[in-house]
């Protein structure tokens, strides 16, 4: 296991940060993603720790709020000590039926923070998220409430999640202007089945130094090796929960050249999608969530998929965004000073 600094940050977090989507679901959305009980997850915890992984991810919506108490009770029940993991949770989506129970208002965010902790048994979060993009709070109206939580020592580190890189961009650029405690990691969807986001985020995260963590590395279990052009699937949450939307059809194409790749390099499938993520510059840790601890021990192995040039080539090729304006326009009209900066 490596451990790669998250942005600008001095903060380090390993390779793969450990998903907590499944613990805690019931009934509707939550119980189809998972329905792992304190015993199931505090396995789940425990290999984690064991092959290295001291990055934990949650959010206040998982499960409505049990995803956070289970993992706090199993840092507990695991004995571990707080300052050897990094533990990140989120804030935006509903939690009551009022209208000021959802968003990135400074008034959600204060109340939520303190029901997270209280939840999680911690007297601090590591890494605290915004979740989503909320239309109706002004961004720096959310950035002053994150600042207080840094200073007043609840929060340690902020990050966004699932929000595009102009909001991202005015984000950091309001930061520095108030002096307010920065943004240092992005929270996305990135996949071979789902690139888009190389599009505008990635310049974005390279130019503004913005650790990016990849949530559904495997495309919500499309690329695990189970899904094959000829129907074939074993039953998975996509059963139920067909979430990311996924061009089926093309991402076919892209399981065709990760089974060769899987072969050469004597793995599986789904830890060649995963080592394809970990080869990517701009990805400083890969999400990875499990229902049972030989699906978590598969992904673990990832990190010791060494994959060569031809193989990335390939899957380069085959999972390819169709060029797109501005995109085609920029690399055309900047190709010549771009093969200066190449020749220094």
């Amino acid at each position: 296991m490596r451990y790669r600094r998250l942005g600008q940050s001095g903060l380090f977090v390993s390779e793969l940060c450990l998903g907590t989507m499944t613990f805690g679901g019931s009934e509707g959305m939550w119980g189809q993603i998972g329905r792992l009980g304190q015993a199931e997850a505090d396995a789940i915890v425990g290999t984690a720790l064991d092959a290295g992984i001291t990055f934990i991810d949650t959010a206040n919506v998982y499960a409505e709020g049990r995803s956070e108490e289970i993992v706090g009770q199993a840092l507990r029940n695991l004995n571990v000590a707080r300052d050897d993991v990094v533990i990140a949770t989120k804030v935006h989506g509903p939690m009551g039926d009022g209208p000021n129970a959802r968003g990135a208002s400074r008034g959600h965010i204060m109340t939520q923070v303190e029901a997270s902790l209280r939840r999680l048994g911690l007297d601090h979060i590591d890494l605290y998220q915004i979740h989503g993009f909320d239309p109706a709070t002004p961004i720096l109206e959310t950035l002053d409430a994150l600042d207080t939580l840094v200073r007043r020592g609840d929060v340690r580190y902020l990050g966004l999640s699932n929000w595009a890189a102009w909001q991202v961009a005015r984000a950091v650029g309001l930061a520095e202007a108030r002096r307010l405690a920065p943004i240092i990691s992005l929270q996305a969807y990135y996949s071979l089945a789902g690139r888009d986001l190389e599009r505008e985020i990635v310049p974005m995260l390279r130019a503004e130094n913005i650790g990016l963590m990849v949530w559904s590395p495997l495309a919500g279990g499309f690329l695990s090796g189970k899904f094959r052009r000829d129907g074939g699937a074993a039953e998975g949450r996509r059963a139920s929960f067909d979430f990311p939307p996924v061009d089926k059809d093309r991402a076919y194409g892209i399981i065709d050249v990760l089974d060769a790749v899987a072969r050469r390099r004597e793995c599986t499938v789904a830890q060649a999608a995963l080592a394809w993520l970990l080869h990517r510059p701009v990805v400083t840790s890969v999400l990875v969530g499990a229902k049972r601890v030989d699906q978590l021990k598969d992904n673990i192995g990832a990190t010791e998929v060494i994959l060569e040039q031809d193989d990335l080539n390939a899957l380069d090729a085959a999972s390819a965004l169709t060029p797109e304006y501005p995109g085609w326009m920029i690399a055309t009209q900047g190709e010549s000073r771009q093969a200066m900066i190449d020749a220094e």
